[in-house]
């Protein structure tokens, strides 16, 4: 869960889940559709997929006590296959997170790219000597620490640092400078025309072929188009990772389509009711739209969307109010005064 995601914004999350989930044979055990739905909110549902798959790994062949061996579970990459070999089972070897990167990148004054093969083995290499010094469960969690509290983003609290004696950029005036700052991926326009089907209480789907974000999830099938800037009109915005996501509903009647074309275009299709719609499609992109189509039929939001009229007539009814007490007050003042 913290792949990507900060610890604050876990906490309820983790405790939710360890309640549904308490070992790892109830997470192997349960449903996929089970674990997406305790993972909703989240975002990067490919780690809850992972994880699971991974319990079911666990829960068959046990626990591998080196990195190397968790290596080969999915969704454990060299970060994490690392961080549990050294704390759960004293392996020494380091870790290397983005708090660890600028640790070492500043404390040896490292210029250059981390994020290429030879920057990260660079700096992995130094993570793993500082590991056998000591023992690398207390030694990693606290590099982590020192990174997360002190030698932060920006306001380091330098002062309060062990290394502040041997850190180079603190010495050449480097330390906002370091580590190097990661190009960022350019962002991307995608106008989504998502078919909004409904056949009694059920809601079509598709499993997503077509769309560049929540790949082989189950999401509206529609139409997608990539541009160059955002267009002039649309229902509802959304954000996915580097993907700007313009929408417009398209609100279609099953007898007017040809459900074997959009299957081609869009992938499999899936009728699902409105209550497990939770657990196929946990998706905030999916639910925003399903609110957005019933905020459209309701007879209510329809009057309040009209230019405001709603809205208009009360401020014309707080002025009226308004210009009947001023005047209330003039006339008292013009008796007093005769």
């Amino acid at each position: 869960m913290l792949q990507q995601t900060t610890v604050t914004a876990v906490l309820p999350f983790f405790e939710r889940f360890i309640q549904r989930f308490p070992n790892i044979e109830s997470l192997a055990k349960a449903p996929l559709t089970d674990v997406l739905e305790m993972w909703a909110g989240l975002g990067y549902y490919s780690r809850a997929r992972n994880l699971h798959k991974a319990a079911q790994s666990l829960s068959q062949n046990g626990f591998a006590r080196t990195f190397e061996g968790l290596l080969e579970l999915p969704g454990f990459g060299p970060y994490t296959s690392r961080a549990v070999a050294s704390i759960a089972f004293g392996q020494a070897v380091g870790v290397l997170d983005g708090n660890v990167i600028r640790i070492l990148s500043r404390v040896t004054g490292y210029n250059k790219p981390w994020w290429n093969s030879e920057g990260r083995n660079h700096l992995q290499e130094l993570s793993d000597k500082i590991a056998q010094t000591g023992d690398p469960s207390e030694l990693n969690q606290a590099m982590m620490e020192l990174g997360a509290t002190i030698c932060t983003p920006q306001k380091t609290m330098c002062l309060l640092c062990p290394w502040k004696k041997f850190c180079v950029a603190l010495k050449e005036n480097q330390v906002a400078q370091l580590p190097l700052k990661k190009p960022k991926r350019e962002n991307e326009i995608w106008y989504w025309r998502p078919y909004f089907v409904k056949k009694s209480d059920q809601i079509l789907l598709s499993q997503n072929k077509y769309a560049p974000f929540l790949k082989n999830e189950f999401i509206f099938p529609g139409e997608i188009q990539k541009l160059e800037s955002k267009p002039k009109s649309y229902s509802l915005k959304h954000a996915i990772t580097h993907h700007s996501i313009f929408i417009d509903i398209l609100t279609k009647n099953p007898q007017d389509l040809s459900l074997s074309k959009i299957e081609k275009l869009c992938g499999p299709l899936r009728w699902v009711s409105v209550k497990e719609l939770k657990s196929i499609s946990p998706f905030s992109l999916v639910h925003k739209v399903v609110h957005e189509t019933q905020k459209a039929k309701s007879p209510k939001a329809k009057t309040q969307d009209l230019t405001g009229q709603g809205a208009v007539k009360k401020l014309n009814q707080r002025l009226k109010t308004k210009t009947s007490k001023v005047r209330k007050k003039i006339e008292l003042s013009e008796g007093k005064n005769r």
